[in-house]
Formats: structure tokens, C-alpha cells, sequence
């Protein structure tokens, strides 16, 4: 598996936040099994929409593709545990070139969490991370080779989740 990880200040993030930043695998069943639970996935947006030039490098456009428009599926979303707070707040960028064939179906995820798809038939995917401390909390943004298509995930682990039990 070809996977490089990045991070601004990886002693800084708290221990029982590592695991969770870190994991190769599904974040979901990671977050259900802390949950007791399947989690609960409120959509704040989902649509169109144009990328930035930071995202499209982030998804490995290169060249004079990077001054062109590009669009995206991209959907925004909380996720529950076991809390009336949500745990995690996440946004997948799916550009328009992946969403052929079977990957057409991660426009219709609604509210089913994404790892359910993602994982489906592989435990690990192959996968570029960088992981920061942001104003929200610690994220990890997440290129994943998905079947030749990139995806690009970004979670970010909100208060709430820091003050249940790991």
C-alpha cells in the first residue's frame, strides 16, 4: 500500500486522538465500535460545486488543468456517536472524472456513511493523509485511491468526541 502521511505537529495531537487519525482502515467502524452504535450522518450539503485551487491540488490535478473549472460531488456531513453532539465533521470530494460506473453510486449516499462503501470489499485502501490541528479540531484529510478514481475526505474530530471515553 502505497501511503504517505504528513502532519503539522504529531506530538501535539492528544493520545487517545491518534488511533482515530491515524487508522489505514474504515474511520466509521472505528467510530461505531466507540459508539456502541451505528453512526448517525446529518448532510449540512450535498451538490455541485466548483473546487478551489487548494482542493484540486489536493486531488493531484496538475498542469494547465488547474486554472480550469472543476466540478465535484461533494457532500458535507456531521456524524454522531452516542451523543447528542456531533463526533466528527466531514466533507468528500468526489470530481466528476470518478464517478463512473459503480462509483456513481457515491452520489446517492444520502445519509449512509461513506466507510460503508469505501470498505466494502477492502479493509485498507491505498491513501496520501495529511493531518493538522485546525480552529474545529484535529482533521485528517485523506486522498484515497478508490478503483483508479480519487477521493478526497476530510474529518475533523470536534470536541464532543474528545470528551467521551476512548
Amino acid at each position: 500500500m502505497n501511503r504517505n502521511l504528513s502532519c503539522s505537529n504529531p506530538l501535539s495531537a492528544p493520545i487517545e486522538l491518534l488511533d482515530f487519525l491515524n487508522t489505514e482502515g474504515s474511520l466509521t467502524a472505528m467510530l461505531e465500535v466507540k459508539a456502541g452504535q451505528p453512526l448517525r450522518v446529518e448532510r449540512s450539503f450535498e451538490g455541485y460545486r466548483l473546487l478551489s485551487l487548494a482542493q484540486k491540488k489536493q486531488l493531484r490535478v496538475q498542469g494547465a488543468a488547474l486554472s480550469r473549472p472543476l466540478l465535484a460531488w461533494v457532500r458535507e456531513a456531521q456524524l454522531y456517536g452516542n451523543d447528542v453532539k456531533p463526533w466528527v465533521q466531514a466533507q468528500s470530494i468526489f470530481p466528476l472524472a470518478s464517478l463512473k460506473g459503480q462509483a456513481r453510486r457515491l452520489q446517492q449516499l444520502k445519509s449512509t456513511p461513506i466507510g460503508y462503501v469505501l470498505f466494502k470489499r477492502s479493509r485498507t485502501l491505498p491513501n496520501q493523509r495529511f493531518i493538522q490541528q485546525t480552529a474545529d479540531g484535529w482533521q485528517r484529510q485523506t486522498l484515497y485511491d478508490w478503483y483508479g478514481r480519487n477521493i478526497l475526505i476530510s474529518e475533523t474530530f470536534l470536541a464532543a468526541f474528545l470528551s467521551k471515553d476512548c
